[in-house]
């Protein structure tokens, strides 16, 4: 997909107001990536965290060593802030933070952050890592029909459509990379939390 086929939301999320603009970034960027498909069903957490490595680094850990560091059990990786805290210590820096985003349907406050914070982030190479609850009515592109509760990485946006592109571990569909509706994302985050 181009950043012009961006992955259709339902109306109610379509009809949402554009998060507010942020100046001094480039229109759209997309960071180079390594992806892989998530190697057990609840190694989310690790493959996305793996993803978000390899923008900044070639040294990377196979998800087995994330999913230890995390830690990630048989029903997945708890909270955001583990993914933070590895980020952080497999880079060796305190760049990245934990954002909760515990309204849902987000503030705008919330929401505008969140735009602030991909815009930001990607311009200067950091991906962002989001821990999502994805509802039957509102799925990215190829997701099954119920409720799915995942990680993935944000590699890229485009302002001008207020799109994001996702690199998706699960590979559901078979869609590995794909660009949604930067409302989409912010209302696949609450009541988790992302980090950036």
């Amino acid at each position: 997909m181009l950043a012009t086929d961006v992955a259709p939301a339902p109306a109610w999320v379509r009809a949402m107001p554009a998060p507010a603009k942020v100046h001094g970034v480039q229109a759209a960027k997309v960071l180079t990536i390594q992806y892989q498909i998530q190697q057990t069903g609840y190694w989310c957490g690790p493959a996305a965290t793996r993803i978000a490595l390899s923008a900044k680094t070639g040294n990377l850990p196979s998800q087995q060593q994330l999913a230890n560091e995390l830690p990630t059990t048989t029903n997945g990786t708890d909270w955001i802030g583990q993914v933070t805290r590895v980020l952080n210590n497999r880079l060796g820096t305190s760049y990245y933070e934990t954002k909760e985003m515990p309204n849902d349907p987000p503030t705008q406050a919330q929401r505008d952050l969140l735009w602030r914070d991909v815009v930001y982030d990607i311009d200067r190479g950091w991906a962002i890592v989001a821990n999502i609850v994805a509802p039957a009515n509102n799925h990215p592109p190829g997701y099954p029909n119920y409720t799915v509760w995942h990680y993935f990485t944000v590699i890229g946006y485009d302002s001008s459509n207020s799109s994001v592109k996702i690199a998706d571990p699960a590979n559901f569909g078979g869609y590995q990379q794909y660009w949604i509706s930067f409302n989409q994302l912010a209302t696949l985050i609450p009541p988790k939390g992302y980090s950036a």
